[in-house]
């Protein structure tokens, strides 16, 4: 590894916070309102980057037993799970199925990465690997979760029609579960169609700047991208069926949100 790369010291990271600066005169000059927003968020970004960087020293150490690794990824499931309620108010008992789903991502994903030795189970790996997984599949989480209530309540007459036909809830809400899930992966698939040709990903940029060969980078870039993309699959579909469950009451009457069935 390039140290030199990997080390920009505190005079780099000065440097490149004039780059703020630069955004706040274009939020002056065009009058976007948006200077202490960007001030805040680059602060705010600046101070948890540095205290997740220090508590990251005591769970990546190789000479550290992996229970505080995975304590690490623990927590990071428990706050996607928060955040994910934070971001879906409206949608009844998202907490729970949120965990269901990460849990379930994680155990697929991560069990086939580390399990089959793709990569070795160092808290090194785990750590920012069990993070992309989390973070990649949280935006698609909420967006499933809040199109599957929004496409019950905006056809709901369709539904209940159907369910008078003498279909299941299932077979009723099969139409609308598609959409969801189509709304909610289709993002990430054409981020995976164009990664190389439009953007670089993070984690490849980053290995080579720190001065790994760009073949190794790439193989490891493929790998998280599958991780990524099998995670966001596993999450949306998950709270996807969970959440389907959860809108129909066992003798098939449609219930949005209220967690009573509809009169």
């Amino acid at each position: 590894m390039n140290d030199d790369l990997a080390d920009i010291g505190l005079g780099g990271l000065a440097i490149s916070g004039g780059l703020i600066a630069l955004a706040v005169a274009l939020s002056l000059v065009r009058r976007l309102g948006l200077e202490r927003d960007i001030v805040v968020a680059s602060v705010r970004a600046l101070v948890q980057l540095l205290l997740v960087g220090f508590a990251l020293r005591i769970v990546v150490d190789d000479d550290d037993p992996l229970v505080f690794t995975w304590i690490w990824v623990v927590l990071m499931v428990l706050v996607a799970a928060w955040t994910v309620h934070r971001r879906a108010p409206e949608v009844p008992n998202v907490i729970p199925l949120a965990l269901v789903s990460f849990t379930a991502a994680a155990v697929v994903t991560l069990g086939v990465l580390f399990g089959l030795r793709v990569f070795e189970p160092t808290g090194r790996a785990i750590v920012p690997i069990a993070g992309m997984m989390v973070g990649n599949s949280m935006t698609a989480t909420v967006v499933v979760a809040r199109r599957i209530v929004a496409e019950a309540r905006d056809h709901r007459d369709l539904i209940e029609a159907r369910l008078a036909l003498g279909l299941s809830s299932s077979d009723a809400f099969a139409p609308h579960l598609r959409d969801a899930l189509r709304t909610g992966l289709v993002p990430q698939i054409e981020t995976t169609k164009t990664v190389g040709l439009i953007a670089l990903p993070g984690a490849m940029t980053g290995l080579i700047l720190a001065g790994v060969e760009p073949v190794d980078a790439v193989r490891v870039q493929v790998a998280v991208m599958y991780l990524v993309l099998g995670s966001v699959a596993t999450t949306a579909s998950v709270m996807a069926l969970g959440l389907t469950r959860r809108l129909f009451t066992p003798d098939h009457r449609l219930e949005v949100g209220t967690g009573s069935p509809n009169p």
